[in-house]
């Protein structure tokens, strides 16, 4: 997916804060409907214990005396009234929600169960109207009290607004209207405050130990990206979690195989080249004494090829550039030295652009690098173009020539050790075809890349990228 972080720090870090967010909510949605519920039955219980005390009185008083207590309570938020008919069984069907079956509870427990009680609960804008209107009795004006505003008994989202109506003794209805409202819905400052420091420990916890799992994750990495500029290079530490100094300790050891192999192979390699020189020098003498002049030259041109392919051969399969040191290589000088040897031959060379800031490199395996590029530019193209291009990041040298250029399915083969672009087995038109593929090689040593493309008119362009920051990473 595109939306996720392409390191394995930030995938990581999405999914815990991710799964966090999620379980945060999740408790504080199961929190805050638990805590409502004990707050509307605390303001519930408050409400029918109100509503017991004054029915316990009126009960204990005259017909006559009853109007009076009943105007001393009627006062918002809660609105008293004898003049109420009982309401009809249709409009007090019992209902299912928690806030009418729990304030119905709490008024059954406060009277007794004998008590003839009806609980009904408004429904819509009911709860919302003005409660001036809805706590005046009809035998009443409308009361002047603010039920809204700050000190005001108003009425708080999620109040529930009910209509009680209990018999007394006597057969008399008194009709009670008030709402249970969760006074303390405010999410205290201390609730808050924990939540959120509880929720920032999590966050930084897990950073810290993502961070711990994927840190030597990070180092394996950088170190195989840099295996193949320098095989001789530290191991890397063994340690951390037992997973990692396994991975690490893996690493060390095939570092260690393949530089063991590397070196054994120059060893081989070095000794090949030693014991072939004896041979060629004992041919070399030989075909110095034959008389025939025709037969010594072709044995010479024999000989000459053949000492050519065997020494190209072994450069190719061995890093002769190894214990070549770095320096600070200025590469217009390097392309300018170049230049001139191949005018001095009468080869057209031509440079483009220019490179301002030296660069770090081995200079005789760059040297050799880029002359094998002009070489085969010459041999192919007639002429070569040098197009050079110094950006923050990487240097990019363009060789182009004017030749009749390669198939495309046979660019990338035409780094393959001993091809051709063309049938012909001969040096003089074909080389040995090891050319392109010793510059990738030093190239890649760089920590840059070559590639061949076609250019779109005629010819062939070579773009050798040596980036700076492997330079940089050299120079440390």
């Amino acid at each position: 997916m595109r939306l996720l972080p392409r390191g394995l720090f930030g995938r990581l870090v999405v999914v815990l804060l991710g799964g966090l967010l999620l379980a945060q909510l999740a408790t504080a949605y199961i929190n805050l409907t638990e805590r409502d519920q004990l707050l509307y039955r605390a303001g519930g219980m408050r409400l029918a214990q109100q509503i017991s005390d004054i029915v316990k009185l009126l009960d204990s008083l005259p017909s006559a005396e009853r109007r009076k207590v009943v105007a001393v309570f009627n006062a918002p938020p809660l609105a008293v009234s004898l003049d109420r008919p009982p309401i009809a069984p249709s409009e007090a069907a019992a209902e299912a929600d928690f806030q009418h079956s729990m304030f119905a509870s709490l008024l059954r427990y406060a009277l007794g169960e004998d008590a003839r009680i009806i609980v009904t609960r408004a429904r819509g804008a009911a709860e919302t109207e003005p409660a001036q209107e809805r706590f005046a009795p009809p035998s009443m004006p409308m009361m002047p009290h603010r039920m809204r505003g700050p000190g005001g008994p108003g009425f708080a989202p999620g109040s529930a607004f009910f209509t009680v109506q209990i018999a007394l003794r006597d057969g008399t209805w008194v009709t009670f209207e008030s709402f249970v409202s969760p006074q303390a819905a405010a999410t205290p400052l201390r609730v808050a405050l924990t939540l959120f420091v509880l929720l920032g420990t999590v966050i930084v916890l897990s950073l810290v130990a993502v961070r711990w799992i994927t840190g030597p994750l990070s180092v394996l990495a950088t170190a195989a990206e840099k295996l193949g500029e320098d095989i001789d290079r530290p191991p890397i530490p063994e340690e951390g979690p037992t997973e990692v100094r396994r991975a690490a300790k893996a690493f060390n050891t095939m570092q260690q195989r393949l530089s063991r192999f590397l070196s054994d192979r120059n060893r081989i390699l070095t000794a090949m080249s030693h014991d072939l020189k004896t041979p060629v020098t004992r041919m070399r003498l030989r075909t110095e004494m034959l008389e025939d002049e025709a037969l010594r030259t072709k044995f010479a041109r024999d000989l000459e090829e053949m000492e050519s392919m065997v020494g190209q051969t072994l450069e190719f399969m061995r890093d002769t550039s190894a214990g070549e040191p770095l320096q600070r290589v200025d590469i217009m000088a390097l392309l300018e030295s170049l230049h001139a040897d191949y005018a001095e031959t009468g080869k057209p060379v031509e440079i483009k652009g220019r490179i301002a800031r030296p660069f770090t490199a081995k200079p005789l395996a760059l040297r050799r690098c880029l002359t094998n590029l002009v070489e085969n530019a010459i041999r192919y193209g007639e002429r070569a173009t040098i197009e050079v291009q110094d950006g923050e990041s990487e240097i990019v040298i363009r060789i182009l020539d004017e030749g009749p250029g390669i198939p495309e399915p046979e660019l990338e083969r035409a780094f393959e050790p001993f091809y051709r672009g063309e049938a012909s087995r001969s040096r003089e038109t074909g080389g040995t075809g090891l050319g392109l593929g010793i510059a990738r090689n030093i190239a890649r040593a760089h920590g840059g890349e070559l590639a061949l493309r076609n250019r779109a008119g005629r010819g062939l362009e070579a773009v050798l990228s040596l980036p700076r920051s492997a330079e940089r990473g050299a120079l440390r």
